[in-house]
């Protein structure tokens, strides 16, 4: 039975246009896109590691070596199998720095891009081969069903259409991600396809060539020959070097790699597939051996490798053979696809990328995008001169020992990254290029050129069919050992130990604490615009502002080291690790160290143990558990108490603290006390700087009310804590004081209270008979002058009792209880009623008053006393005023104070007399003018109401006359959320 090469080109165009619609509908976001997050569709599409094999080459294989064939299954299963202590660990690494590639991950944890570089050589020089074998199995098959179609047009249109689907869906658009769910989902059909094929196939056999499973065992006790070489032995040094092979293909396999890590949907899935994929190879190898004893029972005359598709030509049906023509076709397209796109992304990133960094480019995702297929296309054209030249010489197996020997060189420097932190980038490349040097002269070189007509070369090592796993073996020992040695000879960088702590089973990183260069996120965009350009730079930090949940406006240190780490990340996934981690070291560098050191950065410590919490067991969580106590000890320490760090970072802020200040902890760890509000960042600051290690009765205005504060401060250093650093404590001692000032206010009013009881009572009684006396002769007389001389005299003994008033609100003064009954008052209006008062004077004509004080300028006060105060600062300032004068009132409010200023241009206080005029009785006025008492009265009530008072004299230096009287009372501001009296804090 034969087809026309117009029959099978047109079926193989149909197959890769269902792929093509597969991708398409998953990448526009339909229902399909839903399955690929579905562990089943991640586990078959990790069938992608059988290819070609799976159809073809384990049939081959199995013809050879009996069982031997499942080598190349149970090596990768045993990988998956393993997974807990193998692949996980990988994948947490892959999954945190956004390591797309096994080169990635070389040369994020050897710090070294050389070595990133090294193993997308050897990975390229290997895959040719695997790519090469995809080729020919295709265009063999579609020679047996065309016989009349030419070999080399079959390969050269079939490795056209991968490079035009590998375009398409590998690098449509750049993904920093580097998932690509439609080709998920497309091989993932592929992988179905070739099951049911082989299963279809093999069942066809059982019943229709053998007539059941009784059939086949009467054949195989009559045919001995058929059965020897299924029963050959498996101590056979081929079947451990295959073993060893596709163990090491789940990590080193460019495509495997890919599909395993870069395209993992979860950990979940990682876990079901270690499982699932082994069921699958179980599944997909059942049928070799009936295929092959199907062959043998009609005789097909076929090559062994292509007995599938002969034994169903020889079965004469159409469906049956063009489903294993697809099959194959479907296996080496998905294998060739993956391969090429995650090769292509390692090219781009270890080999491109160094040699030219798209600095000048506006788009550089566009650039990326467009590399990226010239190199996917590169790879192909490579494969097919490779398979022309000498692929298509060699048999499917040798191309494939060929392919998997040389990946296989990538296995010691792969299990270094997790289970040897003592590994090096010297080793590790001085052992690749020996095992590489041996790999090529023993393996490449000879098997290249035996078939190629160039036999007449004289080589010292040839070796045979039978003898290629011994070279196989010799290389990877030298590999090993001469990675061991030199690892162990030379010393490793501190970047490689930080590295390879990161990298470690179980390892915790603890990152320097460090202070960036750039101080805020607007600064990062700034820095990376200079290689990235504008809007790169731009997208890039806001993507990992997004990422990690932070505003776009960041400033916290510690958060800004965490941006950079995930600026690095992504870059890493979009420019590879290397390039990523230099760019990010120029232009986003630290300070220069201060003080000879560097603290721990705790923060970050703090949240990874948290990640950590459930999976630490033994003596680790019992400390883990012990470390929680003391952190909730601190915490729900009832005393204010912070901790910061030598270089001014906030590392600790209790609840007690944030009750205290009323910023929450999520604000402030991680961010420097300057960040504080002022008078926050004034207190804290200035004491963690002096040589104080206790302060006492510390006065700070909170909310309209003023706090006193008992500071005290230790050191944190020590042999157990060298970074250095102080906790404070801070003491709330403001209901203390207020208890010490109510006894004082009553000590003080019961001594004052008694002077006034006195002088009420030794002048309150004549007073009040003098008052009588005249209302008396106001009855008994209708003459005008004895009127008003009556009048007179009343008017003086309210004088006398105005007198005896005043004294007994002085001694009221300073009552806090008082506090309670306060209401929000406007100064603007206080000062403008004690303006109007003096203006009803004849002494206040003369003056001029101008009130500039803001009429939302608001205390929390006593409006009338607050109205005393004005009144008897602006008299005084009249008094003091020359004729046609000026007193002037402003205003304006700071912080959590207002500040009101009462200026005039008198002759001014001279200056031995500043110091007295707040006592009781002193006065600097004619004995007639004054008592003494109205400044004292000022005093106590500012003072009552929380504030304080300052004279300056003279106001104007230039002139030498004016005083200025400054009042600051604590501002009020109403909170329109909650409704409470409280000032809005300083941010």
């Amino acid at each position: 039975m034969s087809f026309s090469a117009s029959n099978l080109l047109a079926v193989s165009l149909a197959y890769l246009l269902v792929l093509f619609g597969i991708a398409w509908g998953t990448e526009q976001g339909t229902q399909l896109r839903q399955w690929v997050r579905h562990p089943l569709v991640y586990t078959l599409s990790l069938g992608v590691y059988a290819g070609i094999w799976a159809v073809y080459g384990a049939i081959g294989m199995a013809a050879e070596t009996g069982y031997g064939f499942l080598a190349y299954y149970l090596g990768i299963s045993g990988a998956f199998l393993l997974a807990p202590v193998l692949l996980n660990p990988i994948l947490r690494i892959a999954r945190a720095y956004q390591l797309t590639s096994l080169a990635d991950l070389f040369a994020y944890r050897y710090r070294s891009q050389w070595a990133g570089t090294l193993v997308t050589l050897c990975s390229a020089a290997a895959i040719l081969a695997l790519l090469s074998m995809q080729i020919q199995a295709v265009s063999r098959s579609a020679s047996l069903l065309a016989p009349e179609t030419p070999v080399k047009a079959i390969s050269v249109m079939f490795s056209l259409m991968v490079l035009l689907f590998a375009i398409l869906f590998g690098a449509r658009r750049h993904q920093t991600s580097g998932n690509h769910p439609g080709l998920v989902l497309a091989i993932a059909f592929d992988s179905v396809i070739k099951v049911v094929a082989l299963l279809v196939l093999g069942g066809v056999v059982l019943f229709t060539v053998f007539g059941g499973s009784d059939g086949l065992e009467n054949w195989l006790a009559q045919k001995d020959h058929a059965s020897a070489s299924m029963t050959m032995t498996i101590n056979d040094g081929s079947w451990r070097a295959l073993l060893l092979m596709s163990f090491a293909a789940a990590l080193v396999l460019p495509h495997m790699y890919h599909m395993t890590f870069s395209e993992n949907p979860s950990p979940r899935a990682l876990a079901k597939a270690s499982w699932g994929l082994p069921l699958y190879l179980l599944l997909i190898g059942l049928p070799v051996p009936l295929i092959l004893w199907g062959a043998q029972a009609l005789a097909v005359d076929a090559p062994p490798a292509f007995f599938s598709i002969a034994l169903a030509q020889a079965l004469d049906s159409q469906a049956l053979t063009l489903l294993m023509y697809i099959a194959g076709l479907s296996a080496a397209s998905g294998l060739m696809i993956v391969s090429t796109l995650a090769l292509s992304g390692m090219v781009l990133n270890h080999v491109v990328l160094p040699l030219k960094t798209p600095r000048d480019h506006g788009d550089i995702y566009g650039w990326l995008q467009w590399v990226k297929r010239l190199l996917i296309a590169a790879i192909l054209m490579l494969a097919l001169m490779f398979h022309e030249t000498i692929g298509q010489h060699l048999d499917l197996s040798i191309l494939g020992a060929i392919s998997l020997s040389g990946t296989l060189q990538l296995l010691p420097g792969a299990l270094g990254v997790i289970y040897w932190p003592e590994g090096n980038r010297r080793g590790l490349v001085a052992g690749l290029l020996a095992g590489l040097a041996i790999w090529f002269t023993t393996l490449v070189l000879p098997f290249s050129l035996a078939d190629n007509g160039l036999e007449w070369l004289s080589l010292p090592v040839v070796p045979g069919y039978d003898n290629w796993h011994l070279f196989t073996f010799i290389s990877l020992t030298a590999n090993l050992t001469v990675f061991a040695l030199v690892s162990i000879i030379s010393p490793a960088s501190p970047e490689e130990a930080s590295a390879a702590q990161a990298c470690s089973l179980g390892a915790l990183s603890r990152p320097q604490r460090r202070e960036l260069l750039a101080g805020s996120s607007t600064e990062f965009v700034q820095q990376l615009a200079k290689p990235l350009g504008q809007s790169v730079a731009r997208r890039e930090v806001e993507r990992a502002l997004h990422q990690l949940k932070l505003p776009n406006a960041e400033f916290r240190p510690y958060q800004l080291r965490r941006l950079r780490d995930q600026v690095e990340i992504n870059l890493s996934g979009l420019l590879g690790p290397s390039v990523a981690r230099d760019i990010v070291k120029q232009h986003l560098g630290f300070k220069p160290l201060t003080r000879g050191g560097m603290g721990q950065d705790i923060r970050y410590v703090e949240r990874a143990l948290g990640d950590y919490q459930n999976q630490l067991t033994g003596l680790a969580g019992e400390l883990d558990n012990l470390r929680r106590h003391y952190r909730q000890t601190l915490q729900n320490l009832p005393i204010p108490a912070c901790s910061v760090g030598e270089d001014g970072e906030i590392l600790m802020w209790n609840h007690a603290m944030q009750t205290l200040t009323g910023i929450s902890a999520e604000e402030v760890v991680g961010a420097r006390l300057v960040t504080l509000p002022e008078h926050w960042y004034a207190l804290l600051d200035d004491f963690n700087s002096g040589d104080e290690l206790h302060r006492y009765k510390h006065r700070l205005d909170l909310r309209g009310k003023p706090h006193w504060l008992n500071l005290h401060k230790a050191a944190l250093n020590g042999p157990d804590h060298p970074e250095g650093g102080s906790i404070i404590l801070v003491e709330d001692q403001t209901e203390t004081r207020l208890l010490e000032d109510e006894l004082i206010h009553s000590e003080r009013l019961a001594s004052v209270g008694r002077l006034a009881a006195g002088v009420a009572h030794e002048i309150g009684n004549p007073v009040t008979g003098i008052s009588s006396l005249a209302q008396n002769l106001k009855l008994e007389t209708d003459d005008p002058a004895i009127l008003e001389t009556a009048n007179q005299i009343q008017q003086q003994t309210r004088r006398v009792s105005n007198i005896l008033q005043t004294l007994m609100n002085f001694a009221r003064s300073g009552n806090h209880a008082q506090a309670n009954r306060y209401e929000p008052v406007s100064l603007h209006r206080c000062v403008e009623e004690s303006m109007n008062l003096l203006s009803l004077a004849d002494e206040g004509t003369r003056i001029r008053f101008v009130n500039e004080c803001p009429e939302d300028l608001l205390v929390l006060g006593d409006e009338q006393r607050l109205v005393q105060v004005f009144l008897n600062l602006l008299g005084n300032a009249r008094d003091a005023s020359s004729q046609g004068g000026t007193v002037r009132v402003t205003g304006n409010g700071d912080g959590y104070s207002a500040i009101i200023e009462v200026i005039d241009e008198g002759s001014g206080i001279a200056s031995e007399e500043l110091d007295h005029i707040f006592e009781p009785f002193y006065t600097t006025k004619a004995p007639n003018k004054g008592t003494g008492l109205g400044l004292s009265l000022v005093y106590s009530i500012v003072e009552e109401h929380y504030g304080n008072i300052q004279v300056e004299s003279p106001a104007c230096e230039e002139t030498g006359t004016g005083t200025c009287v400054r009042l600051r009372l604590p501002a009020y501001e109403p909170d329109t959320t909650t409704g409470d009296t409280r000032m809005n804090q300083r941010s």
